[in-house]
């Protein structure tokens, strides 16, 4: 009984691994797919800064 439960346990844990690849892949294709751009576009504030006021900021923030 004990022989045929670890094969059971290893073949479980072989399934888990498998899946967790696949897994893991698929969600790595979708975050090249989808979100390949940068999240800040370059010169954001003063993008933001031309948005609000109209003109360009001439004084850039520092952080």
């Amino acid at each position: 009984m004990s022989l045929e439960t670890k094969k059971s346990d290893k073949r479980l844990v072989k399934e888990i691994i498998i899946i967790l690849i696949i897994k893991v892949t698929i969600l790595m294709l979708i975050k090249n797919i989808w979100f390949n751009s940068p999240t800040f576009p370059k010169n954001f504030d003063n993008q933001v800064a031309e948005r609000i006021a109209g003109t360009p900021y001439p004084i850039k923030e520092t952080r």
